[in-house]
């Protein structure tokens, strides 16, 4: 049976057929290390996960390389760590690394309890500092990047097909684009690759001098780096929000660097999520964390209710869509528990190989006996075929009051970034802060 995948660089959906049947490679970007993912990160976490899971099955596990990486080097995570260093009194490169370290660990959890497997491949930027380097110097040496006052940036006019995959002409994306205004700059849609750091910023030697990498050419080296030999990848996914500028000029490095092969033969883009019908925002306190959200749902609730929406579909995350999918869940569940998971029935394949038809393949499993029921529900990563709630450890209710007492300590001194961490620590644990007239309160959510 095909599978047929639809390409955001064709506008058309294809039969997949890998450059190598003996090795299918896919690369996804991965989350920025410097605070808990949300609920809008689970959607590509857990969509590409289904696709690793048909891959397998379809060419095996051992023929499927699955790469998945974490950006630990940004300005965010710069900006977060100096406010911990500050907050803590300790060195900002110590405050960098725990920061990173601890949120690449959080993430990890929180999508492993979404049912996700680990990829193959778990790349960090900071591994690949060389090998962006030498991207770079192929691409200044090539004509396609120019050194201007420390930076290096790659010359958009030299790609004579720039915005191939966001179908936008280069007028179209300088009118509709947040362009940063350098004096150094050629043209106004050229882009970093390389740029300075002071002494208090991260920092590696290279021949334009100390700096650090721009977000773009971390992922065109660690693709290369992890998903070679070869110019050339079988599929590139991500968040619809990632297609321009991030995987507009991934292409482009990419191609320059490497004589105008492709980077991706496809690229898949899952669709934005929403919160009750609104955009999900703190101001309008509809922000969710996976984490926050996991306090109060099982894992396998949160990944069959956004299963039940086509990936490339916008999606309403809804509190009542969660209730109806646990009961769903429940009543499957109760009809499968006693048997095995035998794999999947033609039926359902059929939906899910054409284009991950999540709904089709969900509809399918309503007309199933309760072998395929069972066979279905373990292909979409419900291996367990029993809801379970993990039990929280005892919680020590002394510890707890101490930890509050030094975050109220922490507030009254406006030292605003220590409580927020302490706050933060507690709710990784499952213990909820509430903040009220008569102080704070807390609950554990199970």
């Amino acid at each position: 049976m095909p599978i047929r995948l639809y390409n955001t660089l064709s506008k058309t959906k294809e039969d997949f057929a890998p450059l190598d049947p003996g090795r299918v490679r896919m690369y996804v970007c991965g989350p920025t290390v410097y605070d808990f993912a949300h609920i809008g990160n689970a959607r590509p976490a857990i969509v590409f996960d289904l696709l690793y899971r048909l891959l397998r099955h379809v060419y095996g596990p051992a023929h499927v390389t699955y790469a998945r990486n974490f950006t630990d080097v940004d300005d965010k995570i710069n900006a977060r760590a100096a406010e911990i260093a500050a907050a803590r009194n300790i060195p900002v490169d110590a405050a960098r690394a725990e920061l990173t370290a601890t949120t690449e660990r959080q993430y990890l959890e929180d999508v492993r309890a979404l049912g996700c497997l680990d990829p193959d491949e778990m790349p960090r930027a900071t591994e690949h500092i060389g090998g962006m380097i030498a991207m770079i110097e192929r691409l200044v040496a090539d004509g396609f990047a120019y050194a201007a006052e420390g930076h290096v940036l790659f010359d958009v006019s030299k790609k004579s097909d720039y915005g191939k995959l966001a179908r936008r002409s280069l007028d179209e994306m300088i009118a509709g684009a947040r362009v940063d205004v350098a004096p150094y700059k050629k043209g106004a849609m050229d882009f970093v690759l390389w740029k300075p750091s002071d002494e208090n910023t991260p920092g590696w030697d290279s021949p334009w001098g100390r700096g650090r990498p721009g977000w773009h050419i971390e992922c065109s080296a660690m693709i290369a780096a992890r998903l070679g030999p070869g110019d050339t990848i079988d599929i590139h996914g991500g968040g619809i929000d990632l297609v321009f500028p991030h995987h507009e000029n991934e292409i482009a490095q990419s191609e320059g660097a490497h004589h105008g092969h492709p980077l991706a033969r496809v690229w898949m883009h899952n669709g934005f999520l929403q919160v009750e019908g609104e955009k999900m925002s703190k101001s309008l306190g509809n922000f969710f964390t996976i984490r926050e959200l996991l306090a109060d749902w099982p894992g396998e609730v949160l990944r069959f209710n956004m299963l039940r929406t086509h990936y490339r579909q916008p999606i309403d995350f809804t509190f009542a869509g969660l209730k109806e999918s646990w009961k769903l869940l429940e009543r499957w569940y109760a009809r499968t528990e006693p048997l095995t998971d035998p794999g999947p029935d033609a039926a359902f394949l059929e939906a899910l190989s054409d284009d991950l038809n999540t709904p089709a393949a969900i509809a399918s499993l309503h007309q199933a006996d309760d072998m395929a029921l069972a066979g279905g529900l373990g292909f979409l990563g419900f291996s367990n075929v029993q809801l379970k709630i993990a039990a929280r450890p005892a919680v020590d209710e002394a510890e707890i009051h101490r930890a509050i007492a030094a975050r109220n300590a922490a507030r009254a001194a406006k030292n605003f970034a220590e409580s927020d961490h302490i706050r933060d620590e507690l709710l990784a644990r499952g213990i909820v802060l509430k903040d009220g007239p008569q102080g704070t309160t807390w609950e554990v959510k199970r």
